[in-house]
């Protein structure tokens, strides 16, 4: 019969002696990196890699093992490469990132942007990020947003980047990619729906309700009280409560925010229509300038990757190794690449830190494309 004991007796021997060889390599690795200090050559060489990787395999003697060798020198390589951008920015190699570090964001005497209309929640964001000293003024689109400040009309626009019941918004995130704007700081609001409408109105007068399809839908459950009401979508819950309040028909409610009534002078009918209390909405405030708060503590940023396996497990090391935490990760459809995706991730950290620098370096040299967009 088998002895367990003495077979993972051989294996703890064998595992010392991987250990004892792994820590030569990275001592060989240290050397590489100081050759690469003087001569200025890249980290990453992804032919050199593949070369070796290929050549490496060969010598499994069967295809298990050789898949396995495959993953296993691919993450070996990770780490020495991990350890070259360590040393490198101990060196100063690194380089400074295109971003200037500022005390604040500007918040009054500014020009800012908003898409949508008067009393949306985009401009309740504005006005609870920005002093009462600004100028502000709205737009129709999202794009219309983002090329006012691309252009110079405004210094910062503010727009809509995920609801926590419906998701992302995914067209802002297209956005954020084809413009040179950057992400400066966010508001989260909460979307508190009521019902509003025409002072003395009455719940058994309306026959029908105006709002934007998803505040129909958080309502939902507050609606189905009302089967008789006939529900409307329109593009926005500001534009709703502006159509009742101008049409003065006592049969006409809409479903907006507070912020939305104090614009409009709308009479509240019933506050807390809504069935998820944690309901909110995170803004955006973007910039045309690199710059970054001194005391930032998220980073966003955007890569596209090699169509191939493991390319994406490769690139989120680069997170774990530098002990950051990341928060959030999105994808998006490449634009002329079938089943090709673009990654958005937030982590914590600041672009002044070591470790935000290194991992930041590590993808940059490895993705097909990168972009910072912002410290906020």
């Amino acid at each position: 019969m088998t002895d367990l004991g003495k077979l993972r007796g051989e294996i703890d021997v064998i595992d010392r002696q991987i250990v004892e060889l792994f820590e030569k390599r990275m001592e060989i690795c240290t050397e590489v990196a100081e050759f690469k200090i003087e001569t200025g050559k890249k980290v990453f060489d992804r032919e050199r890699e593949k070369s070796k990787i290929e050549t490496l395999t060969q010598f499994a003697h069967n295809d298990f093992n050789k898949h396995g060798i495959e993953e296993l020198f691919l993450q070996i390589m990770a780490m020495s490469r991990k350890l070259q951008y360590q040393l490198l920015a101990k060196n100063g190699v690194v380089g400074r990132l295109p971003f200037i570090a500022i005390p604040d964001v500007d918040r009054e005497k500014v020009r800012v942007v908003f898409q949508g209309v008067e009393g949306a929640y985009s401009e309740a964001a504005m006005r609870q990020y920005f002093s009462e000293n600004i100028t502000s003024f709205h737009v129709e689109k999202w794009r219309d947003a983002m090329e006012a400040i691309q252009e110079g009309a405004a210094d910062y626009a503010v727009l809509p980047i995920e609801n926590s019941s419906a998701g992302i918004v995914a067209d802002v995130y297209d956005l954020l990619m084809e413009y040179d704007n950057y992400i400066v700081g966010e508001q989260v609001i909460r979307c508190e729906h009521a019902l509003l409408g025409m002072e003395g109105t009455k719940l058994e007068n309306i026959k029908t309700v105006y709002s934007h399809p998803q505040a129909l839908s958080q309502c939902s459950r507050f609606l189905e009280e009302h089967r008789e009401w006939k529900q409307v979508p329109v593009e926005n819950t500001a534009v709703a409560v502006k159509k009742v309040m101008e049409e003065k028909d006592h049969t006409q409610a809409a479903i907006g925010s507070l912020f939305a009534a104090k614009c409009f002078g709308a009479s509240v009918l019933k506050e807390h229509i809504y069935y998820n209390e944690l309901n909110s909405t995170r803004f955006i405030i973007v910039s045309n300038q690199r710059v970054f708060r001194e005391h930032a503590e998220k980073v966003s940023i955007c890569f596209e990757l090699p169509h191939k396996s493991g390319s994406l497990y490769n690139m989120l090391s680069h997170f774990i190794y530098n002990n950051l935490n990341m928060s959030r990760i999105e994808s998006r459809p490449i634009p002329g690449k079938n089943w090709e995706y673009r990654f958005f991730v937030d982590f914590e950290g600041n672009l002044a830190d070591s470790g935000v620098k290194n991992a930041l370096r590590g993808i940059q040299e490895e993705a097909n494309y990168f972009k910072i967009l912002g410290n906020y």
